[in-house]
């Protein structure tokens, strides 16, 4: 099986990003198609928030679940907060992944997720397999 995911995250704070796909990756017998948007997509230069919204939405549609990186900087992301927004309007699942080792985490994306992850493969891969 083939899980189709949504990856919200902050192009400011890449590595954590990147880290989280290479966890993925590193899973044996775990499938997924990343749907999130790519560092060098128009989308970053739209000219409304319309545009903004319209354009996340479509990248969102095939994902299943959305995974949302709970770092502090998340409740003052605009991207993220329309992130939610749409994935809840979906009716997604919100999988809310808090940083390693974070004593600060967002209770704007905490409260908006249906599950709550350390951040570690395991229970990452089951929270995703479990929807």
């Amino acid at each position: 099986m083939t899980y189709n995911l949504f990856i919200s995250h902050s192009w400011t704070y890449s590595d954590a990003y990147e880290k989280l796909i290479d966890l993925l990756d590193a899973k044996p017998y775990f499938n997924y198609k990343n749907y999130s948007v790519p560092k060098n997509n128009p989308i970053h230069h739209a000219n409304s928030d319309y545009q903004l919204r319209s354009a996340i939405k479509a990248q969102m549609q095939p994902a299943s679940c959305v995974l949302i990186l709970a770092g502090v900087y998340a409740s003052y992301s605009k991207w993220i907060n329309i992130e939610i927004e749409l994935a809840q309007q979906m009716g997604k699942t919100i999988i809310a992944i808090e940083p390693w080792g974070s004593e600060k985490t967002s209770m704007t994306v905490k409260n908006a997720a249906d599950k709550i992850v350390k951040w570690n493969t395991d229970p990452i891969v089951d929270a995703i397999r479990g929807y």
